[in-house]
């Protein structure tokens, strides 16, 4: 994989006046910036506590009905897949979760969008997080061992050409089951882990198609996880450079210093850092508000808070760690910034407008054109 690519996350929530207008609208904006890729998250609720999905707070309240009015994703793929018929842009979603949802059904997902969009889908998957699972009665004690099972599932129904499947397993024993939907041309959609602890990076080596992390770390702690990856992978027989190193990191442009700054000391932006690890904060010399054990967004838990503790814990995020969880500033500067993360390794970056978080509705819309901007010098990378 030579040139640098980029993609574009949409938040899925469901907007005004229709439900997917703040979809369709991301959607073609990704096609006239010729991006090379489009993706949804797959979540049943958000991450911003609902005391604060407020104009008076946010722009995004202006414009999205809920912080937790998550569209299902495969339905709004399949909605995208339809209209794409014209188009190059691929299709992903970052991530499925093989917490709550089988992978038989995952694997049927993935290959319909996969046959619909003629081989250009890409399945993101991961073990998910509690916030996800646990309020929905899905057991939360192994989630690494369940992805495991879920991952070598899917491979087996993909491989089986339409035979029995009999598969052992402690959490998805098959048992005369049958897959027999056909690949695009004899290729399945490529399989991208959303892996940060040790175990999922070596999961990611011996299985992967790429790797796509999400929340924060730093360039240089992206390398050497990197490296984990692809020692994994020369472990298994694979060829390292094969997999493709992604990662997706949000971002706040504007023309204007002053808008960025007050976008990125916004009370729900810092609410938004609480998804952070401990240790992301400590590489900052920053205490995590929710204390040095805090794992960041697999221990999620800010939306069940009261205003009061969340604007007392929001408070206490230093601006600095803010700035490093988020690509920020002019087009030119955030640019850079992912030049840097390009020369740690990254060859696929998935952005997220986060600048309509803004309390100011005139500012988050006034980052609209710059955050383009930024996006189509990412492709020159």
């Amino acid at each position: 994989m030579n040139r640098f690519r980029v993609g574009l996350m949409d938040p899925v929530m469901a907007a005004r006046p229709t439900a997917d207008a703040f979809s369709r609208a991301n959607y073609l904006a990704a096609v006239a910036n010729r991006v090379d890729s489009y993706w949804v998250p797959d979540h049943i609720n958000g991450q911003t506590p609902k005391s604060l999905w407020d104009p008076k707070y946010t722009a995004a309240a202006r414009l999205l009905r809920s912080p937790d009015a998550a569209m299902e994703a495969w339905t709004l793929l399949g909605s995208l897949a339809a209209r794409r018929r014209f188009h190059n842009v691929r299709l992903g979603i970052g991530v499925t979760d093989t917490g709550k949802r089988h992978p038989a059904v995952t694997a049927q997902a993935a290959a319909t969008l996969n046959l619909l969009t003629k081989g250009r889908t890409i399945l993101g998957i991961g073990p998910g997080e509690r916030v996800g699972n646990e309020p929905y009665g899905v057991d939360w004690s192994r989630p690494v061992a369940r992805f495991e099972e879920a991952l070598a599932t899917i491979r087996v129904l993909w491989d089986s050409n339409g035979a029995l499947v009999n598969r052992k397993s402690e959490f998805y024993p098959l048992r005369d089951a049958i897959f027999d939907l056909p690949s695009y041309r004899g290729r399945w959609p490529q399989i991208w882990i959303a892996a940060h602890g040790p175990r999922m990076l070596r999961a990611t080596g011996r299985y992967g198609d790429g790797w796509f992390p999400g929340f924060a770390h730093r360039p240089q702690d992206y390398a050497h996880r990197l490296e984990v990856i692809r020692t994994a992978a020369s472990d298994a027989g694979r060829d390292p450079m094969a997999i493709t190193p992604a990662v997706w990191i949000p971002v706040i442009a504007a023309r204007s210093a002053d808008v960025v700054e007050e976008a990125l000391s916004s009370t729900v932006v810092r609410a938004w850092a609480l998804n952070g690890p401990a240790d992301f904060y400590a590489h900052h010399g920053a205490v995590h508000p929710m204390g040095d054990a805090f794992s960041g967004m697999q221990d999620h838990v800010s939306f069940t808070m009261d205003a009061a503790t969340v604007a007392e814990k929001s408070s206490a995020v230093p601006l600095k760690v803010v700035k490093n969880m988020i690509l920020h500033g002019t087009p030119d500067d955030v640019v850079e910034q992912a030049a840097v993360w390009r020369d740690h390794g990254v060859r696929y970056l998935v952005v997220v407008n986060f600048g309509p978080m803004n309390p100011s509705l005139r500012t988050g819309i006034a980052t609209v054109m710059p955050f383009n901007t930024a996006v189509r010098r990412l492709k020159k990378l």
